[in-house]
């Protein structure tokens, strides 16, 4: 999951080697995703009222069905 965050990120952000994307289990069958990108990038990636954030977590909930796992994305600021 963290491969298709990553290829929907690199084409919203201009510098792509400041995104960074890890994912944390909390607990057996959930898992969060956690999106950084830089302070600049930030407001393309949520998008106008979150438009473009909710289309990447339905993207991603819909590609986490196939492996039953509910993957929960988190984005926020590189630091």
């Amino acid at each position: 999951m963290e491969q298709l965050v990553r290829y929907i990120a690199e084409a919203i952000v201009e510098d792509k080697s400041k995104i960074v994307i890890s994912t944390v289990e909390v607990e057996p069958g959930k898992n969060t995703i956690k999106l950084q990108v830089p302070q600049e990038e930030l407001g393309k990636v949520i998008g106008r009222q979150g438009r473009t954030a909710k289309s990447i977590r339905t993207i991603l909930a819909a590609a986490s069905i196939k492996d039953g796992i509910d993957n929960r994305l988190e984005i926020s600021e590189a630091e």
